[in-house]
């Protein structure tokens, strides 16, 4: 396994300890985003043959020997993302990255040490590890870089991703006009009201959320075909949290 330390800065808003509790209560439909980015990663390479118009190779009644995907873990915060991929694709290779040494610290305890092929400590803005990886995904971190921003980690994560490799992101976005965008985060509020946030939590998640720079998922579809991926998707939604995928052409 692998280590490395990318512009690697630290600003604490989430304590690991409870981070875990605090995403099933702020998160809708945790269970079906998570395991939605888990199940692409496990079917992407049919998914793309499908695509492209081939026929997904098929051992007669047995697994093909071949080593699991390497998954670049963006953002991977205390690995519960990783933990999803490797649930539904136990032979998956993670390599995780976040700039947080707390969180990488919390991620790889929770992990297999055998399924973690590499660590990097660094943010979004600064250079990626080099891949070439056959999957690159994410949860509710790349919101907090602008539009512009976006665009340029879209165009790095193609250029580590082996072709037809899969990007997969799990996402907070807005609508598409800001009354939907409110509707949004009044249904958000309700949801984490009835499961289990009090005033104290729901306050600290909307000081967080104050710093998000959300983008309408039109858009980032959009930036995605644009960085080369094809064929672009929503795979599933709730609200303002959407799960979206691309595969590089």
């Amino acid at each position: 396994m692998s280590e490395t330390s990318i512009s690697y800065s630290e600003t604490q808003i989430w304590d690991p300890s409870t981070y875990d509790a605090q995403r099933r209560r702020l998160v809708p439909s945790f269970d079906l985003l998570y395991g939605t980015v888990g199940e692409l990663v496990a079917h992407a390479d049919e998914v793309r043959a499908t695509a492209v118009g081939q026929i997904p190779d098929q051992a007669d009644g047995a697994e093909r020997e071949a080593p699991g995907p390497v998954v670049l873990d963006l953002g991977c915060g205390t690995g519960l993302l990783a933990a999803a991929v490797l649930e539904a694709a136990p032979t998956a290779r993670l390599h995780l990255f976040d700039g947080a040494a707390p969180m990488l610290a919390r991620a790889k305890a929770r992990l297999a040490a055998d399924r973690v092929v590499g660590v990097t400590a660094g943010d979004l803005t600064g250079a990626l590890p080099a891949g070439p990886f056959d999957a690159v995904v994410s949860a509710l971190a790349i919101h907090h870089l602008d539009d512009g921003g976006k665009v340029d980690l879209f165009r790095r994560i193609a250029q580590v991703l082996r072709p037809g490799g899969l990007f997969v992101n799990l996402e907070q976005v807005d609508g598409p006009v800001p009354a939907l965008t409110r509707l949004y985060e009044g249904r958000h509020e309700r949801f984490a009201r009835a499961a289990g946030s009090d005033d104290a939590e729901w306050q600290a998640a909307l000081g967080r959320m104050a710093f998000d720079r959300c983008a309408p998922l039109a858009d980032q579809l959009t930036w995605l075909a644009d960085a080369g991926f094809a064929p672009v998707d929503c795979v599933v939604r709730d609200g303002r949290f959407a799960v979206y995928a691309g595969w590089r052409a």
